[in-house]
């Protein structure tokens, strides 16, 4: 490693959009001859890098917060190396634009979710002129899978089907950061994951702001179920996953296509959001608690092992002790097996900013104590239920902050619980990327422990392409750095595409 060598550090708030547009970013980086800091060995590793990456989130209150606040525990580090360059992208540079540098005057670039493919362009333009660059599209310039990606894992890919939101949801700022939705052809997002593939990738989750909305662009409303069924046939790849879907457009094909494609795994993330129809109506939901509870039972009806997660808001303005009582209600019959739970906060812009009855935070905060506790409970009977079970687990590098001290792995099971698991003695351990069939000997509130293994059960290792691909990485790796793939270089379009038969291509009409 030399002097000249030029290195960068992306560092990603929010949701799994953000971190797949990081991948990216990273990707745009080391095309234009950057290398991750973290990828060079410790001995030749530089204190700090050359240019600082924030991919931002806008959805949480504390979002312009945690920026600010890090931006400035950078300056110290910017003073002292002159040469170094910070930008800002994402939904807060979306968002905040020019604001960012008249807060932060040492920010180098500002840039935002519609041209993330101009980073290296305006790092370079920002140094030459020796001020600031802030450029903001208001639509998006192109596709993000026709950029440059540095995927995280060896194993497992995030793909992209489509970019923004046609959704009006009073608490969301995301329509407004994102866009309208944008849809891929379906041919483009197959043609990606079997490149995926070819590289060792064995996993992939299929990403929007809402996947079940997707083929708006194109005409076909049940283009989603049709992509489903496509992934099973594509050959070796063993895991199909997707986020998020809506329950307004959630649709009976799309459970058939889950139940009746096996690669597609049986956890479906579903947001409720609240279980009171009078808070649905003034989040502009276009659904009631009976729908979405009925949507639920027919997924359970088609895969009865099937995990199920969700979004809830508590204290969206107005809502009364009775629409609370109602969340409680719903989150007690939908058996949720974990949920991401959330005090409603003002967010500029908004309708529901300009809501009367916000509610006082004691008030959310005593309700909020409330739904955790009762989905700890739901949570814990659905795990202990699995007690005694058989469970085939994908292996991670590490999901588990205590696997050291207790001599476990980790990994997610096929409805995507997090699953440690006990080794044999005497036995090779698995690689992040083999699956595992290992026997389930506790259910813990937010995980499930499997040492069967080690108390006279079965022992399965099934070693795949994706072991293969993490195990290469860690030959090439240097010493103490971190182990990627290397930077795949997009699916660029040329011309109009040609229509694709997907439905005939799987079987299905």
């Amino acid at each position: 490693m030399t002097a000249t060598v030029k290195t960068y550090e992306v560092r990603t708030h929010g949701c799994q959009m953000n971190v797949h547009d990081s991948e990216r970013i990273a990707g745009l980086l080391e095309t234009a001859g950057y290398v991750d800091r973290a990828a060079v060995a410790f001995a030749d590793r530089p204190e700090h890098p050359d240019v600082v990456v924030f991919n931002t989130c806008a959805v949480r209150e504390n979002a312009a917060g945690k920026l600010y606040g890090q931006l400035g525990q950078l300056r110290p580090a910017k003073d002292a190396h002159p040469g170094m360059q910070i930008a800002v992208g994402g939904c807060l540079a979306q968002k905040d634009q020019g604001d960012i540098v008249q807060r932060a005057p040492w920010v180098d670039v500002v840039f935002g979710t519609h041209n993330v493919g101009s980073l290296p362009v305006l790092l370079e333009r920002a140094r030459h002129n020796a001020e600031a660059q802030v450029e903001i599209r208001e639509s998006l310039e192109v596709f993000p899978s026709t950029l440059p990606t540095r995927r995280d894992s060896a194993y497992s890919g995030w793909v992209s089907i489509s970019v923004g939101c046609n959704n009006t949801c009073t608490f969301c700022i995301v329509p407004s950061l994102r866009g309208k939705e944008k849809d891929r052809r379906p041919g483009d997002v197959l043609a990606e994951i079997r490149a995926l593939v070819e590289q060792g990738v064995v996993e992939i989750t299929l990403l929007g702001q809402n996947v079940n909305t997707y083929g708006v662009e194109f005409g076909d409303r049940l283009a989603f179920g049709k992509l489903l069924r496509a992934c099973g046939e594509i050959d070796g790849l063993e895991r199909v996953r997707f986020t998020s879907p809506h329950p307004a457009a959630f649709t009976d094909d799309v459970i058939d296509a889950m139940a009746e494609t096996p690669n597609v795994m049986p956890s479906l993330h579903m947001p409720l959001q609240s279980g009171s129809d009078r808070v649905l109506k003034a989040m502009r939901r276009s659904y009631r608690s009976a729908k979405f509870l009925g949507i639920l039972e027919r997924v359970r009806d088609r895969m009865p092992d099937a995990a199920i997660t969700t979004d809830i808001i508590v204290g969206f303005p107005g809502e009364t002790e009775e629409d609370f009582a109602e969340t409680l209600r719903v989150t007690r019959a939908a058996r949720f097996s974990s949920a991401f739970t959330f005090q409603y906060s003002i967010r500029p812009g908004t309708p529901a900013a300009e809501l009367p009855d916000q509610l006082p935070k004691a008030v959310v905060q005593e309700r909020f104590d409330r739904l955790i506790e009762l989905q700890e409970e739901v949570s814990w009977a659905g795990n202990r239920e699995l007690e005694g079970r058989t469970v085939e687990v994908l292996v991670s590098p590490g999901e588990g902050r205590k696997d050291a001290e207790t001599h476990r792995m980790s990994g997610r099971a096929r409805d995507n619980r997090l699953v440690h698991f006990a080794v044999p003695d005497g036995v090779e351990r698995p690689r992040p990327g083999d699956l595992v069939t290992v026997g389930v000997t506790y259910g813990a509130p937010h995980h499930l422990v499997a040492d069967a293994a080690v108390e006279g059960g079965g022992w399965q290792v099934r070693p795949t392409r994706g072991g293969d691909a993490w195990a290469a990485l860690q030959e090439q790796a240097a010493d103490g750095a971190t182990r990627k793939p290397a930077v795949a270089l997009g699916m660029p379009r040329i011309g109009a595409p040609a229509p694709v038969q997907v439905a005939d291509a799987c079987g299905c009409n």
